[in-house]
């Protein structure tokens, strides 16, 4: 598909940030030639031949970057892990360089940071190579109904790698095609409720989406803070849990960082363990989880249930979560309330010269510019106007209370307690949104395809910092199979 003249170098194909690092160190490849290499598939994928559209902006001093990191290499040594490794970044997250973070929008087309998120800060420190923007779902996906996961107004349709046919997630959606396309080593997302995990889930990679807290939320554009994180994307594990090290830390910008003192591993790749499986004791929450499980999954599913138990795990199948079936049926107004409040803060922060420094002149200008702006309409955004971006209403203060009680006291803990479990298991992302409401992590893990190429998944979903655990269990299961394919990009 890669059209002549921008050859597609085969070698870094599904190439794991180790081996990339141990080909750099050894002097068979240098951070130049990866960047080069992952510009010469974007150019040959992502903006012709198959069209993935993942990448929304490149940077323009990656080159020069990598090259100065091949010299300190040479004169000094490696930073680390992530010494010279392109990673793409989520376009909600500020980098204090000549690329844009817009969220998708184009109200926010001419808006350059004035410094890094912390995050960034952290990768940069390790040595990474910032590659460019990945494409989102406008707002986070909290702009309106309908709209399709990974579409954006500044940046269009996000298709999937392993067939356009199928969805792609969202809303972190380029991150994932582009870790899944192999356009870059790692990427970063951000999830509010499913935003990794669903993604990692359509493109069969891995996502971990952290206990809040772990990944500062400084400088990245908000939906509602209560279950903001960042988190990464890769191909592996392995890889997942080099780029979570290395974005985690105590940011005293971001006062929820404080939880997380003394509770960062200064290397989640620790724990890596192809037996790590035995004696675990993993719970099956079945009501409401398993509902909408086509046969496929569901035939998959147990497949898995058994290769875990050959493993050495014990199953507690049924593990159900007491407080699922009221969860399934309340809508809580939290993120309503919250993104008014935490975008109009954000926003008021912008340059003078840009158009919009509230959710208000967003909807004002979306209105103005119609034709490219509102092609789904911008729904949610008006209703999360009329809040009084206070936080001080009765029903957002009750709701965020149910939120914390359903998903945790008689949720996830409960379950936990009672069986005595280190993780729970579902299929899919389908236990995304209780994870998220309480604040707790998880991981997807890629589980196979259906018969029509269809990626499937499986996420590990644990209590606060049980990321450890996670990242165990995650690795051993990865290790049994079955093997992620590359997509064969049409």
């Amino acid at each position: 598909m890669a059209k002549q003249g921008y050859p597609v170098e085969e070698w870094i194909e599904e190439a794991a940030a180790g081996d990339l690092q141990q080909a750099m160190e050894a002097g068979e490849r240098t951070a130049a030639e990866l960047v080069r290499t992952y510009m010469a598939r974007i150019a040959a994928y992502d903006k012709q031949g198959p069209a993935l559209n993942a990448v929304l902006e490149l940077n323009p001093d990656a080159l020069a970057i990598a090259e100065a990191l091949d010299r300190e290499r040479r004169d000094q040594g490696s930073r680390g892990p992530l010494h010279g490794i392109p990673v793409l970044l989520k376009d909600n997250i500020d980098t204090a360089d000549k690329m844009h973070t817009t969220a998708g929008s184009l109200a926010l087309e001419g808006h350059y940071a004035a410094s890094d998120a912390f995050l960034v800060k952290r990768l940069r420190e390790a040595g990474a190579v910032i590659l460019g923007k990945a494409n989102m779902t406008e707002w986070a996906n909290y702009m309106t109904q309908g709209m399709p996961g990974g579409y954006s107004s500044r940046g269009g349709q996000v298709l999937n790698a392993y067939g356009p046919k199928f969805g792609a997630g969202g809303s972190s959606t380029g991150s994932g095609v582009a870790v899944a396309a192999n356009l870059c080593a790692l990427a970063v997302g951000t999830e509010t409720s499913g935003s990794i995990l669903s993604p990692a889930a359509s493109s069969s990679v891995v996502g971990i989406k952290p206990t809040l807290g772990l990944i500062s939320r400084s400088g990245i554009v908000p939906l509602a803070h209560s279950q903001d994180t960042a988190g990464p994307l890769a191909r592996t594990v392995a890889d997942a849990a080099l780029l979570l090290g290395a974005m985690a830390g105590t940011d005293p910008a971001d006062p929820v960082t404080g939880a997380s003192l003394g509770r960062v591993p200064a290397d989640y790749r620790q724990f890596l363990d192809k037996n790590g499986l035995r004696g675990a004791r993993i719970g099956i929450p079945r009501a409401v989880y398993h509902d909408k499980l086509g046969e496929e999954e569901r035939r998959a599913f147990e497949v898995h249930i058994a290769a875990l138990r050959l493993a050495g795990a014990a199953i507690v199948d049924p593990a159900d979560i007491p407080s699922a079936k009221e969860l399934a049926s309340f809508h809580s107004s939290v993120f309503r309330y919250e993104f008014k409040a935490d975008l109009n803060a954000y926003l008021s922060k912008l340059a003078p010269h840009l158009p919009v420094h509230s959710l208000r002149d967003v909807i004002v200008f979306n209105a103005n510019h119609f034709e490219k702006t509102l092609k789904y309409g911008q729904t949610m955004l008006m209703r999360a106007e009329e809040t009084s971006g206070t936080l001080a209403e009765a029903e957002y203060v009750q709701d965020r209370l149910k939120d914390l009680r359903l998903s945790r006291t008689e949720g996830i803990d409960a379950a936990m307690a009672a069986h005595r479990l280190d993780a729970l298991l579902f299929p899919g992302t389908s236990g995304a949104a209780i994870a998220a409401k309480a604040g707790y992590p998880s991981v997807a893990v890629p589980g196979g395809y259906a018969s029509d190429g269809r990626p499937l998944a499986v996420t590990f979903t644990g209590q606060a910092y049980s990321e450890p655990v996670l990242i165990r269990l995650a690795y051993a299961f990865e290790q049994l199979g079955p093997q992620r394919r590359k997509p064969m990009l049409f």
